[in-house]
């Protein structure tokens, strides 16, 4: 059994691999802004861009892994403030990665698919990235902060849905929050991504902790679809009506950044040094879908305390 210390426990990814990681091994999970309800891990609500906050949860918690989730993620409130951004994406990631290997820990630092700037796809780790917007960008240098201060880190590249505290954190969410209210929405076909259930994702997580793995990986799902072709997969497993979903072009949508559209990337590595294939698409969406039945959507939002 390990110490884990995990960051952005109120957000999608940590919260889900928070209570993943909680059934296995000792678990504490920071968050700036959520107080979290739970027995089933130790919460701390902190700033970690404060003053000696990060070494002294260190400290308090001395763990054998940090999982670093915490991010400014949304794309356009990056561009609207890129210097927030740096200090969460880039800077925060270098000074965790410094004080967890000063401390004789390591870390998994989670990064974005958005690196890449979809001109081809089927990315590999060793494809050059060319990150298109702000988000992208700070997440980048943060890979390069973490890398270079931390040699036995793992950092790892995701796509990720799910059920979140929020109720509106992924993009399944949207489609069913929408799908649900029959609210006619649009889905871009020039859009390509390899998404990958977050509970699928904390058991891989979870494996390349105990395998001891280190560097760069892509941890998406081993298949791609588009994301109106998504969102029509959510529509007809929920049993919702697809027509509901409008096919259009990213380009049509009025964003703020720029987005990449082909985000397709290979696992081979991920699966020569763990000897796991990461799951496909319709097994993610039918779990997701029995999450659903069992009423953890319900369950996940109570860990956030009003």
């Amino acid at each position: 059994m390990m110490r884990i210390l995990i960051t952005g426990t109120g957000g999608l990814l940590g919260s889900n691999l928070a209570l993943e990681a909680a059934s296995r091994h000792t678990v504490f999970g920071v968050d700036r802004s959520c107080p979290q309800k739970t027995t089933a891990f130790t919460p701390m609500v902190a700033d970690l861009l404060d003053p000696g906050v990060v070494e002294r949860i260190l400290d308090d918690t001395q763990p054998d892994w940090v999982i670093h989730c915490a991010a400014q993620a949304n794309v356009d409130a990056c561009e609207h403030d890129p210097e927030n951004a740096r200090k969460l994406n880039t800077e925060l990631p270098r000074k965790l990665a410094h004080h967890v290997a000063r401390g004789g820990a390591r870390m998994l630092h989670v990064s974005t698919d958005a690196v890449f700037d979809g001109q081809k796809g089927e990315y590999g780790e060793e494809d050059p990235p060319n990150p298109l917007n702000i988000y992208a960008q700070t997440k980048l240098a943060g890979e390069y902060g973490v890398l270079e201060t931390s040699l036995d880190a793992i950092v790892a590249r995701i796509n990720i849905f799910g059920w979140s505290p929020s109720g509106r954190r992924s993009l399944a969410e949207f489609f069913y929050n929408n799908l649900e209210a029959g609210n006619p929405i649009k889905g871009f076909v020039d859009v390509l991504f390899c998404p990958l259930l977050v509970n699928d994702i904390a058991d891989l997580f979870l494996k390349m902790l105990d395998r001891g793995l280190s560097g760069l990986y892509h941890v998406v799902s081993s298949e791609s679809i588009s994301k109106y072709d998504f969102g029509v997969a959510i529509a007809r497993r929920f049993g919702y009506d697809p027509d509901l979903i409008t096919p259009v072009s990213v380009s049509q949508a009025g964003l703020k950044a720029i987005r990449s559209t082909n985000l397709t990337l290979r696992v081979d590595k991920l699966i020569h040094d763990l000897g796991v294939v990461p799951p496909g698409l319709s097994p993610g969406i039918d779990r997701f879908y029995t999450f659903y039945q069992q009423g953890y959507p319900q369950m996940i939002r109570t860990l956030c305390a009003e």
